[in-house]
């Protein structure tokens, strides 16, 4: 997931739903680097900001929305939105 190859980055926008933030897309952020997923249900989620400082990581739940689901190993699996 992501470009590993060409981490850190500054900034990652997902543009697909995920039940929870993606692991592998935290670790490619730089000091300071931050990653806006809508993270929540197949139905209904929340934009959440996350903020890298070092080894540790903020996040804020902002507004709610609803995106097209993220599928595979870090999102949803097909059999799950039957």
């Amino acid at each position: 997931m992501g470009l590993k190859e060409f981490a850190p980055y500054d900034a990652i926008l997902v543009a697909a739903a995920a039940p929870k933030i993606p692991e592998p897309l935290q670790e490619q952020l730089s000091d300071g680097g931050r990653l806006i997923v809508p993270v929540g249900a197949e139905d209904h989620q929340h934009l959440v900001l996350l903020t890298r400082h070092g080894s540790e990581y903020t996040t804020e739940r902002r507004e709610g929305c609803r995106f097209v689901p993220l599928l595979g190993r870090h999102g949803w699996q097909d059999w799950e939105l039957l």
